[in-house]
């Protein structure tokens, strides 16, 4: 599916002075109701950036904002030093969105080549449908798509302008298994070329695999913004388990680095302030445990502890 990426290094050969994405301070509010407030976000070019948060968190309403779909009532929104709305003229952004009609009873690689025409500098339709894995739908009428199809050819036509920046949102919603494996196998491809991505996903499995970066929406706000690593760590800290046939609770509960113990059967379960420090207190005090894992926090866990008054 990735065979046609190396044609786009060339369009990504001049280095970019700006950021690919800058929101300063965003706000908007529908009616009384705050949807965004205060976003600030910087991505660099080339980053892999996943927007996650539960409903009306604020990730659909930062992506139009994003996109110069919403104007934000306080605040700036910046694409490659642009305003939204002449970057996407240019051609520079690529989106696709959970809202929206396909046109009706044209063929795929018609409405494609519609959608390529009124751009700047535009990729052939041939490309853009075998980078989104759908060469095969080329003269399919757009009526007679599938759930899953639709969603892929509407990937097809953020590509067709060869952007600079992917927008997506909810992209693998009504994609079978195997072609959301196509998917991000693409979205590898277009990483390794310099291309920034920004993409809203409910598929916390899928963030954590294919995001440098992950940005957490709650309440309109950022809640945290790192690496996998860093917002688990950051949210939980760690967990230190070991096999320990009657183990005293008590005692374990308060070694150092150690904020509560409990046990499941000989497995004793600590969840640590300080794992370094635990594992060592462990060992000093009990050195018959054996079968000892120091395990961080997966994703789930993280976006449950930090949006839990949110999902409240």
């Amino acid at each position: 599916m990735t065979e046609n990426v190396p044609h786009l290094v060339a369009a990504r050969s001049v280095p970019e002075t700006h950021p690919a994405v800058l929101l300063e301070s965003v706000v908007k509010s529908y009616d009384r109701t705050r949807a965004v407030e205060g976003v600030a976000l910087r991505i660099a070019p080339g980053e892999v950036v996943a927007l996650l948060g539960p409903n009306g968190a604020g990730k659909s309403t930062t992506l139009d904002m994003m996109l110069g779909l919403t104007t934000p009532d306080a605040g700036t929104a910046r694409l490659f030093g642009l305003t939204p709305t002449d970057a996407v003229r240019r051609g520079r952004v690529g989106a696709m969105l959970q809202t929206g009609e396909l046109l009706p009873h044209v063929t795929v690689g018609e409405l494609l080549g519609l959608v390529a025409v009124l751009h700047d500098r535009p990729q052939n339709v041939a490309p853009a449908l075998e980078q989104a894995g759908i060469s095969e739908l080329r003269a399919r009428r757009t009526h007679k798509l599938s759930g899953g199809q639709a969603q892929r050819v509407r990937y097809a036509l953020a590509l067709v302008t060869d952007p600079d920046l992917l927008v997506l949102d909810e992209p693998t919603s009504g994609m079978d298994v195997a072609a959301r494996a196509a998917f991000w196998d693409t979205m590898r491809g277009h990483a390794r070329i310099g291309r920034t991505v920004v993409f809203a996903t409910h598929y916390l499995e899928e963030a954590g695999a294919h995001a440098d970066r992950i940005v957490l929406l709650a309440g309109g706000r950022v809640v945290a913004d790192g690496s996998v690593t860093e917002i688990t760590s950051a949210a939980t800290g760690r967990t230190i388990r070991a096999t320990l046939p009657g183990a005293d609770v008590a005692g374990l509960s308060t070694l150092a680095g150690v904020r509560a113990a409990e046990t499941r059967g000989e497995t004793v379960v600590l969840d640590c302030t300080d794992s370094d420090r635990a594992l060592r207190a462990l060992l000093a005090a009990e050195p018959g445990a054996r079968d000892v894992e120091v395990c961080g926090a997966d994703l789930t866990a993280a976006f449950l502890a930090l949006t839990e008054g949110e999902l409240r």
